[in-house]
């Protein structure tokens, strides 16, 4: 294993050996973008390296530019979580003709609450706590956040 930095501060996870596997049936175009010059398997996971332990900080994939800037969705995504009033939270970049992509927040409001309400609650907390450019630009109140078996995200069928 082995990290290639990037931008931010975190690292994609770069794997290789016996046991990776050696590229897509029939899809060299896959193989090619998803493995190093020198025969390492980009994973798409990002991390950093912190006292010999290696905890994934989200996907290389998922990455939202705005403006330049890299959002990481899960970073956002914490610390909507960390709100009492959010029961989950989920974040996806979508298209702006400004910023490349702008920050939009799903939301699963813990209790009944005035969404309007909530969003400015919502707009403070993480104004405290984030970068405004990694800040969301608009909201969006669901029931639930869709997610695969493992937990994942799903963020493709963010509405």
């Amino acid at each position: 294993m082995r990290l290639a930095p990037r931008e931010g501060g975190l690292s994609e996870i770069e794997v290789s050996g016996p046991n990776v596997f050696g590229g897509y049936l029939d899809r060299p175009e896959a193989t090619a973008e998803a493995f190093t010059g020198d025969g390492w398997f980009r994973t798409g996971d990002l991390g950093v390296l912190d006292d010999g332990y290696l905890p994934i900080s989200g996907r290389a994939r998922e990455l939202i530019i705005t403006g330049g800037y890299n959002v990481y969705p899960r970073e956002v995504e914490d610390v909507l979580r960390s709100h009492p009033g959010v029961a989950d939270a989920a974040i996806a970049g979508r298209p702006s003709a400004r910023w490349g992509e702008t920050v939009v927040a799903y939301v699963v409001a813990a209790d009944a609450v005035e969404a309007a309400a909530l969003e400015r609650e919502l707009a403070g907390w993480c104004a405290e706590r984030l970068a405004p450019y990694k800040r969301p630009r608009a909201w969006r109140w669901i029931g639930q956040v869709p997610r695969n078996p493992l937990g994942k995200v799903l963020r493709h069928e963010l509405p």
